[in-house]
């Protein structure tokens, strides 16, 4: 199944990156161990392996990064 969007954020209060799935109205949350100032290329690839793991797919292109 394709992700409509995938979107990565900081989130402080676990000191974790948060890894947001949407499709339609289902939002999936999954937080990803990388350092806090790690590349938008670590990034991507932790998101589009969260994404794998979850049984979505999802281009490069569709990950959205908030820094």
């Amino acid at each position: 199944m394709r992700a409509d969007r995938v979107e990565v954020s900081w989130e402080a209060q676990k000191s974790k990156w948060l890894v947001r799935i949407i499709n339609g109205d289902e939002v999936i949350r999954r937080l990803v161990d990388a350092r806090k100032d790690a590349d938008d290329q670590t990034l991507r690839a932790a998101a589009q392996k969260t994404v794998q793991d979850e049984g979505y797919e999802a281009d490069a292109a569709q990950i959205s990064l908030k820094k």
